[in-house]
């Protein structure tokens, strides 16, 4: 992780009193806020973005919930989800997290449960490696600011794009695990 060029660009901003903003050569990661509600909702809302995730569309109402869930788990945790922005143009183009994993389809984290990076972009913004420069500023984070020795990720046994940017993290396939309900490719990796 720490050799790569991108996890040396990416860099956390961080006050005691402030969420993190990570950035990378492309990207810039802003903890969520009301004003991404649109971009969001307009990623969530296309049915491949979401085919592996949870095979529908989100509605506007969800994505709104969703934002306030997560708003409050920065405040709980220390830790949630990101808007990615586009540096060159500004645009809000995926959004990744570092929460921890849930054996059950809840909403409700599990902190007994290890650390996940996950992440999604829109569907014009797919196989231009942003997923891997944003998930390497992700894991820097963990890694370097909240110390963690862990991290997993999970995708659906199908997802083969996503299975590939895990492998290219360089995580470890542990085979097909229980988490969020379902039967998920699992992958990890450790601070070294």
């Amino acid at each position: 992780m720490g050799n790569s060029p991108t996890a040396l660009e990416a860099r956390s901003h961080q006050s005691p009193c402030t969420m993190p903003t990570l950035t990378t050569a492309r990207l810039r990661l802003e903890p969520f806020t009301d004003s991404h509600v649109a971009g969001l909702n307009a990623l969530n809302a296309d049915p491949e973005v979401m085919r592996y995730i949870s095979g529908r569309p989100e509605t506007m109402e969800e994505t709104v919930a969703v934002v306030a869930r997560v708003k409050q788990r920065w405040v709980e945790f220390g830790y949630a989800w990101w808007s990615f922005f586009d540096v060159a143009s500004g645009e809000l183009v995926g959004a990744g997290c570092l929460q921890n994993l849930r054996r059950e389809a809840s909403v409700h984290p599990d902190p007994a449960c290890p650390l996940e990076i996950g992440w999604r972009l829109r569907r014009d913004r797919w196989g231009q490696g942003l997923a891997t420069e944003a998930a390497q500023a992700i894991a820097c984070f963990a890694f370097d600011d909240l110390h963690a020795d862990e991290l997993y990720a999970v995708c659906d046994p199908a997802n083969l794009a996503s299975a590939n940017v895990m492998k290219r993290l360089g995580m470890h396939f542990r085979g097909l695990q229980r988490w969020y309900g379902q039967d998920l490719s699992t992958y990890s990796m450790t601070r070294r």
